[in-house]
């Protein structure tokens, strides 16, 4: 048991590292108060597939690394992730078999989606209404800003990543040999 903790640990630890280089080296489309930055949620996902504790860790660093180098508001909305976060591990640790069937995956995705948006919608939305955006959201007015840029690129951008992490997942889990929350069906070859 203790070494399966150990190789969780590390898995995350190499997740959380992901997590930070991503928004360093991907492609990037940045139209304030929005950017989207190519599989930054990946490390996230992956993260909540093993474990509660491993999608709280992965989030937590990946939120600080925000911190250390973009603006508030972005560091603001990846701390924001938590909520669906902690939603998903856990709807993952009580249904194991979310993942294997684009039925239930699809839907699953779509609610993580929607918790996403609208967690970083709200923390956009502080921003906006305290005074405290830049000069060009408000050119733009709260409903492209905030419901449009934020809200509905985020749900976009959440269903790309969470497509990308699940596409990297599949192979992966029929390789960890710790216990994870979200168990994949591995086709053997005949």
């Amino acid at each position: 048991m203790k070494k399966n903790s150990i190789v969780s640990l590390c898995i995350s630890a190499l997740l959380c590292a992901l997590g930070i280089i991503i928004p360093m080296f991907m492609p990037k489309i940045w139209i304030p108060p929005m950017s989207f930055t190519l599989a930054s949620h990946v490390p996230i996902f992956i993260a909540m597939f093993i474990s509660p504790a491993s999608a709280i860790l992965v989030t937590v660093v990946t939120s600080i690394g925000f911190a250390l180098s973009m603006p508030l508001v972005v560091a603001l909305r990846a701390a924001s992730q938590i909520v669906f976060v902690l939603v998903g591990a856990l709807l993952l640790r009580k249904y194991h078999n979310l993942l294997q069937t684009a039925r239930t995956a699809v839907p699953f995705g779509l609610l993580l989606g929607v918790l996403h948006a609208v967690a970083e919608a709200i923390v956009v939305t502080a921003f906006y209404f305290t005074g405290n955006g830049s000069e060009s959201w408000y050119e733009s007015g709260y409903v492209v800003a905030v419901v449009l840029l934020v809200g509905v690129g985020t749900l976009a951008h959440s269903m790309v990543d969470y497509g990308i992490a699940i596409a990297v997942w599949k192979p992966l889990s029929g390789m960890l040999h710790i216990p994870v929350s979200a168990k994949m069906r591995v086709h053997s070859a005949a």
